[in-house]
């Protein structure tokens, strides 16, 4: 795996706290912050193990789908950023549980900000926020780039760009009201991979109970050719996540690594023959397939795959000083690798897959109930 270059000694000390720091993003954002000398304190509903690089920050056990702004304000206050990234994947049908975490969680945080007088808030929004690019085709993605005043609006059968969009607008809101407290810089991440997620990732898109070897077995990959999907390294999103919150930058920004994720690109890396599905076809098939249950893996998620906008990243590499290390295709190798060889983090969310996973997964249709693991 490429790594991020030494990083220089921090300015000065700065305590940042990072919500939803245990996943994905907050994974490679902790351990990246802590080298960076910087105080930590993670926020998440299930607390990660004592062990790096967990072991350098603080924790406090908080459930963001109903939490208020006044259960934050202890904890936010004195701190010099905060990074929120909690938000929801699955199971695809729990969508009023993704609204109350994503939304709401969004509006308790930003408010809780306010009332702790912290200075600076750095939200992970996403590409799926913009509206949808097409040729012509519902869905089908094109070769052509938006910048970050490009019209949001998210892909409308997806709950997770839905509730993007609808967080990107409560902040609008909040700006009006309440310029400057705290000041506020917003992320649109292409789709972010990394090795250390791949178990996570695997239960998030993949159906129980599938063996993960079997990811570098299929004999056809069958999938609209038009299939162009934008892609960026854990470890260079938490390196654009650090400098927005050091700076104190405003405003939004892309993250993005080149080359774009195709579909001949995909099947080779899976060791698959490229089989063309005309978007319309495999979009059904996903959909009787997830009314089924017998993936995870709703019809808004193909939608925003075919209709991601590929983005400029000019302002955050002008601004922020950041550049991707690890190309897009390389990345993609990182995580189809370290799927296949069953690698798994450590932390609840990047677990190893279970078979009480699966089974529930299989009971509910989506992924492993939040209610029933610790």
């Amino acid at each position: 795996m490429t790594q991020n270059p030494e990083p220089d000694p921090p300015a000065r000390r700065m305590r940042i706290v990072v919500t939803g720091a245990s996943g994905n993003v907050g994974t490679p954002l902790v351990r990246r912050l802590l080298a960076d000398g910087h105080e930590v304190v993670g926020l998440c509903r299930r607390l990660p193990p004592a062990a790096p690089p967990y072991d350098g920050a603080s924790w406090h056990r908080v459930d963001l789908s109903y939490a208020s702004a006044a259960d934050l304000v202890d904890v936010l206050r004195g701190a010099d950023a905060v990074i929120h990234l909690a938000w929801g994947f699955q199971p695809t049908r729990d969508v009023d549980h993704h609204h109350r975490l994503g939304v709401g969680g969004t509006a308790a945080v930003v408010e809780a900000c306010r009332l702790a007088g912290v200075p600076h808030l750095v939200h992970q929004s996403s590409v799926g926020a913009y509206a949808p690019v097409s040729d012509g085709g519902p869905g089908i993605s094109v070769e052509r780039r938006v910048s970050e005043d490009a019209e949001l609006g998210g892909v409308p059968t997806a709950a997770y760009n839905r509730h993007k969009t609808a967080a990107e607008h409560l902040l609008d809101l909040h700006e009006q009201r309440h310029p400057g407290a705290p000041t506020i810089a917003r992320m649109r991440p292409a789709f972010i991979v990394h090795g250390g997620a791949a178990s996570g990732l695997l239960r998030y898109f993949t159906p129980a109970l599938t063996p993960a070897r079997l990811i570098r077995a299929l004999p056809i990959l069958p999938v609209d050719r038009r299939l162009t999907v934008p892609l960026v390294h854990g470890d260079d999103m938490a390196s654009a996540l650090a400098a927005a919150a050091t700076t104190g930058v405003l405003g939004a920004f892309n993250i993005a690594a080149e080359p774009p994720i195709t579909l001949d690109m995909l099947a080779r890396e899976l060791g698959a023959r490229p089989v063309h599905v005309p978007y319309r076809v495999l979009r059904q098939l996903v959909h009787v397939s997830w009314l089924l249950r017998l993936q995870p893996v709703s019809i808004g998620w193909v939608d925003l795959a075919f209709g991601a906008p590929l983005m400029h990243t000019t302002r955050a590499r002008a601004e922020l000083g950041w550049s991707p290390t690890v190309p897009a295709d390389v990345a993609l190798r990182e995580v189809i690798d370290a799927i296949a060889a069953g690698r798994a983090g450590t932390s609840p969310p990047l677990r190893r897959r279970t078979l009480l996973d699966a089974l529930v997964s299989l009971r509910r249709g989506g992924a492993v109930d939040r209610r029933r693991l610790p």
